[in-house]
């Protein structure tokens, strides 16, 4: 009986520093899960400002009459049709209907026949 007694107090002993542990290891978890969703957060917020500053940074390609403009704008002297067809790889109706609306715009005009010059 006396051994009973003994093993049981030694149990009861060993389960008190087993809840003691068990204690101590959920008061860590508790301070652990607070500081992981702040963290958890500002990664989010980082993330959401990386895809705005992504979608802004797509540029539109220039347009037929915006090529063509700054063919014209960039000589001093002008530019004649077949040096617009060598520089930006035009046909010919291309490059004559950007001519004809660049001219009518005002941005433009015609110096001779054939040579056009930024207004």
């Amino acid at each position: 009986m006396k051994k009973l007694k003994s093993q049981l107090k030694t149990l009861a002993k060993s389960l008190a520093a087993l809840s003691k542990q068990v204690e101590k290891i959920s008061s860590q978890v508790d301070k652990l899960q607070p500081s992981k969703i702040p963290v958890a957060k500002k990664q989010r917020v980082a993330v959401a400002k990386k895809a705005a500053i992504k979608k802004a940074a797509p540029v539109k390609p220039l347009s037929l009459l915006d090529t063509v403009f700054n063919a014209v704008k960039r000589t001093r002297k002008g530019i004649t049709v077949a040096q617009l067809k060598e520089k930006t790889r035009f046909n010919d109706r291309q490059i004559s209907n950007a001519l004809y609306k660049l001219s009518k715009q005002g941005k433009i005009i015609a110096k001779a026949r054939g040579l056009y010059v930024k207004k």
